[in-house]
């Protein structure tokens, strides 16, 4: 393992490092003191140019996630998985470090894999090392945020999570795959006190964000609903929307979603090709103005009612990079010594906010609170004044 002193470096695994989240993670964990840094993916000349962009030395290996062993993950104190689709991931990657008694940290947004990610947990225990998934936007940084918001709160009673990216951000197939393997079908949505069942990129609405302005909305099906209700137990809602700039992606998206809902198609993710190729060639329209809402409700310990909101501007297409911070910060904690218990869980309640903000500030990236408070019912979020 690592020296705190650094005199033995932390070596650090990443899996997808020549993809459009595994790069930026790799260009900003480089720069890290006390970290080792290798690359790994299945295209030698993707992860040679990505090593070449790096401003301080890193290694590159060739491996396939689907088929990688223990050995291959030996060499290593802890391996990210940056890859994705989780959608339909396995557990190859797990299974392997759990052998080779390497530390495991994901950017995984699949509901069904991060649900079922604690059936590793007695396994990892026994090995004696940390598995993490989802140390990402969510739940890491989103849940990083609603814990300063409700610190002594009494109850919260809704949550409301939005990501909107700005259209010129640059974009991954895994994503657009991610997005489509639930585009039309049944989402359990936490509303009204209790689990509806609703349309995956369905309740498409316009949401107005602070700095931003309006933004198409819609459903998605996420990891973050579940562990929302089960870490904060809101009594009426938890809800996560996302949206696509360009109304013509968006709304088109959502006519698209009709073939699946009404079982014409059983999915849109074999189109997820043609769909990247779409959007990319809309690249030059919109803005590079990315965000993301946090919006809680509830009542603090005297008992008045309040609403808070925590706003992220990500500008100049900074926002891919707002999910691979949380893997930074848990980069730091193994450097430091500062290892989580061995066990698999979410990255939820592991980080605080105070983690983050060197890197949002390193980055341009800022982040605004807003709070007001409330009298008598309130059924829909709107934008708060600072």
């Amino acid at each position: 393992m690592p020296d705190p002193g650094y005199g033995v470096p932390l070596k650090a695994l990443i899996i997808g490092g020549s993809g459009v989240f595994g790069s930026r993670l790799a260009k900003i964990a480089v720069r890290e003191s006390g970290v080792a840094l290798t690359l790994a993916g299945r295209s030698e000349d993707a992860l040679k140019k990505a090593v070449a962009e790096l401003e301080n030395p890193a290694q590159y290996v060739l491996l396939d996630r689907d088929t990688l062993s223990a050995a291959e993950l030996a060499p290593f104190d802890v391996v990210v998985d940056a890859a994705g689709p989780f959608q339909a991931s396995h557990g190859n990657v797990i299974e392997a470090a759990l052998a080779a008694g390497v530390a495991y940290i994901d950017l995984a947004d699949g509901r069904e894999f991060v649900a079922e990610f604690p059936r590793f947990d007695h396994a990892a225990k026994e090995a004696g090392v940390p598995l993490i998934t989802g140390a990402s936007s969510i739940p890491a940084l989103s849940h990083a945020m609603i814990d300063r918001m409700v610190e002594g709160w009494r109850e919260v009673e809704a949550i409301r999570i939005g990501i909107y990216p700005g259209n010129r951000a640059p974009r991954g197939r895994s994503v657009v795959e991610a997005i489509l393997s639930y585009v039309g079908k049944p989402v359990r949505v936490f509303r009204d006190g209790g689990w509806k069942t609703m349309r995956g990129w369905g309740q498409t609405h316009r949401e107005d964000i602070p700095g931003v302005g309006k933004r198409w909305a819609s459903i998605c099906d996420t990891p973050e609903q579940d562990l929302l209700v089960s870490r904060y137990s809101p009594t009426r809602s938890a809800e996560f929307f996302a949206g696509l700039e360009l109304g013509l992606l968006h709304l088109g998206l959502a006519g698209l979603s009709q073939l699946v809902r009404y079982n014409l198609l059983p999915s849109l993710r074999p189109f997820s090709a043609a769909m990247l190729w779409i959007a990319q060639r809309l690249l030059a329209f919109g803005s590079d103005r990315g965000a993301m809402t946090v919006q809680v409700e509830g009542s603090a310990v005297e008992g008045r009612r309040m609403r808070k909101q925590a706003v992220l501007h990500a500008s100049a297409n900074r926002g891919p990079n707002v999910p691979i911070l949380a893997v930074v910060a848990l980069i730091r904690r193994f450097r430091d010594g500062d290892i989580p218990a061995p066990g698999a869980r979410a990255c939820s309640g592991i980080l605080h906010l105070a983690e983050f903000e060197d890197l949002f500030a390193e980055l341009g990236i800022k982040v605004e609170f807003y709070e007001q408070p409330m009298q008598g019912d309130v059924e829909h979020f709107s934008p708060l004044t600072q």
